[in-house]
């Protein structure tokens, strides 16, 4: 076997030569017919952040990417439904590197090449002038994946240059390729954009099809060459209280790389791979806007009505502004983009700055605030989603209005309850040495939040792990706020056990509670329980069943139409003086599955934020009037009795 030799580089560009090397040799194999187009990938950034990409005219049309390890061969296959071209795969192949392949392509000096690599041997030529007439022009097909999803779209073949191993792999069009993405600008949504009817299958049913029931392209989603989610999912079989899958991506954002990762936490791995993907898809539309549509820019000043004040929902203290190099206080007569959303109380169309809806996506002009995915939410329908962002909402305010302001909570008796689900799940936590409790956490709202607590019985490293849920089925809450406990409790120990100095610095400066995953930790010291003492002394245990009588008898919807639980979400938010907005994240790809993507706004509502300097919640005035406006306290709570201490939401 001979090698052909190649450069490492041609005028500096790394791949160059033997992308020449490559076009040259398919020519003359595929002569008298024009050979197919070769383009690198890795060379250069094809995602725009840097605007070089040399190759950018001929990207769309070419069906041969070279790598510095493989050759990628596609799109083929799909229909004119499902069309994506070679900017889409060079897309998404890019968002899959490692954050330093990423940073050196996307912010970093020009990459250059090490040593002469990739070596074209004779071999690898011929399997690469085979595969493509193989998937191109042979009846042929190589197999695509077993589900029907994922066979109905275009397919990229990836050839290992060592191995000369052939792995084929479904691709989605990426709707922000500036080739073939949607275009347009953005508008409000049209006569009728709200809540319709939507029969139920049972009245106190919520979901008009189970998560399994969407034909989800999983292979698309997840994989090592084009996957819109990641490169794959993994699984912890040594998990002792639920069934864990999970995925990530580097996701840039206004702080850089982000991993963003996205998990199921069921009883079984089909269960919880089926609702990882619906999490992944709903932080994919979340995180950035995916629609390739021009926003507004506008000072608010210059807006006036159609817009959302931002003050509405809390800003920062002073100080944070002043020292934190990361934000700047909000500026009315600053240009900054929005995007249109819509008012289910007032019935219109009303602008939100774009910061609020999309939260890892940003310009320096709006960094006035940190937003996270509270209030995002994915259904298989407008209604679903919608309700799904607000109880959302509502958990969160609820959680934050009992924690700063130290309300007093019913717990819940858990003895109380015939119910298998719950039983095991407390069992499950007793064999990791822990006791579970459960707080009716409703504030001045009718909607049932539940916080759930795990207390580790020896009060060694671990010791407190909080969690909520929130439904119009109260065993649904109160499942929901015991599964999130129960998915932490297995490693909060050996987190605590890693980051334990870090953490005693953290409890004797809450400055230094930075990131989301020091709320949660934070908790783990046993020296934390004189700030967990509340939830440890009720103020009453009563059974389930007293706990939400009325709400069962004489509240609760129960129309057998999901418009109606929407409806109820809306009437009491607004009875408490808010508005309540939503806008539509929904992707192209979420569209094709049969899946909507909402962010839901209510101002007003407390805020879930992470880090300490950054919190807006105990700066809003709804912490102070919400417990008395339902009847907690006989006074609105003044600045001095609010609970200035690190809130513990995971």
């Amino acid at each position: 076997m001979t090698t052909t030799t190649t450069e490492a580089a041609v005028d500096g560009v790394p791949l160059e030569a033997a992308r020449e090397l490559l076009r040259k040799e398919l020519a003359v194999r595929f002569a008298p017919a024009a050979g197919p187009a070769v383009v690198p990938l890795g060379a250069g950034d094809v995602l725009g952040h840097r605007g070089e990409d040399r190759h950018a005219a001929v990207r769309p049309g070419a069906t041969v990417h070279l790598t510095s390890g493989a050759v990628l061969v596609g799109p083929w296959g799909g229909d004119d439904a499902t069309a994506a071209c070679g900017q889409c795969l060079a897309m998404r192949w890019q968002r899959l590197r490692t954050r330093t392949e990423r940073d050196a392509l996307e912010t970093g000096s020009r990459t250059r090449a090490a040593g002469h690599w990739p070596r074209l041997t004779p071999y690898a030529l011929d399997a690469v002038e085979a595969l493509h007439r193989a998937v191109f022009l042979s009846d042929a097909v190589l197999p695509p994946g077993p589900g029907a999803a994922d066979r109905s779209l275009p397919q990229v073949s990836r050839l290992d240059l060592a191995t000369l191993e052939v792995r084929t792999y479904p691709l989605l069009a990426d709707p922000l390729c500036p080739h073939c993405g949607p275009r347009g600008t953005d508008s409000p949504a049209g006569e009728g954009f709200g809540p319709v009817s939507r029969p139920k299958p049972a009245p106190d049913t919520y979901r008009l099809r189970p998560a399994s029931a969407y034909p989800m392209p999983a292979m698309a989603l997840a994989n090592p060459v084009s996957g819109v989610l990641g490169a794959g999912t993994w699984i912890n079989v040594t998990s002792p209280t639920t069934a864990p899958v999970a995925g990530s991506v580097f996701m840039r954002g206004y702080a850089g790389l982000t991993d963003v990762t996205w998990s199921g936490q069921a009883n079984g791995f089909d269960a919880s791979r089926d609702l990882a993907y619906l999490e992944g898809l709903e932080r994919y539309a979340g995180t950035h806007r995916r629609t390739g549509t021009t926003l507004l820019t506008a000072a608010y000043s210059d807006l006036g009505e159609a817009a959302l004040d931002p003050a509405t929902c809390g800003f920062y203290s002073p100080e944070t502004y002043r020292d934190d190099p990361m934000v700047s206080p909000f500026d009315p007569d600053r240009p900054i983009p929005w995007v249109w959303g819509h008012s289910l109380r007032d019935e219109r169309p009303v602008l939100v700055p774009a910061r609020l809806v999309h939260y890892s996506a940003g310009l320096a002009s709006d960094n006035f605030v940190f937003e996270c995915s509270n209030g995002c939410a994915i259904g298989g329908c407008l209604e679903e989603a919608i309700l799904g962002g607000l109880l959302e909402l509502i958990e969160r305010d609820a959680f934050l209005v009992a924690w700063y302001g130290a309300t007093p909570l019913t717990e819940i008796d858990l003895g109380s309850l015939d119910n298998r689900t719950v039983r095991t799940m407390i069992d499950r936590a007793a064999l990791q040495g822990y006791d579970v409790h459960a707080f009716d956490n409703r504030i001045d709202l009718g909607v049932p939040v539940v916080t759930g607590l795990a207390v580790r019985r020896d009060g060694g490293p671990g010791t407190f792990s909080f969690g909520a849920g929130a439904s119009l089925d109260p065993a649904a809450a109160l499942e929901g706020a015991l599964s999130e406990v129960l998915t932490y409790i297995p490693h909060l120990p050996r987190q605590v056990a890693e980051r334990r100095a870090e953490l005693e610095a953290m409890a004797e400066d809450f400055g230094k509670v930075l990131h989301l995953k020091d709320h949660a930790q934070l908790y783990g010291l046993p020296r934390m329980a004189e700030h967990v003492r509340g939830y440890l002394e009720p103020s009453a245990v009563r059974p389930m069943a007293e706990v939400y009588r009325d709400w069962e008898e004489r509240e609760r919807p129960r129309t057998g139409d999901l418009r109606d639980d929407v409806a109820y979400c809306r009437d009491a938010l607004a009875g408490a003086g808010h508005d309540v907005i939503v806008v539509d994240q929904t992707t192209p790809e979420q569209h094709r599955i049969g899946l909507r993507t909402v962010a839901t706004i209510v101002p007003g509502l407390l805020p879930i934020d992470f880090g300490w300097s950054r919190q807006r919640a105990p700066r809003m005035p709804r912490l102070r009037s919400a417990a008395f406006r339902a009847g907690l306290r006989d006074r609105e709570l003044t600045d001095a009795e609010i609970r200035l201490v690190p809130h513990p939401f995971p």
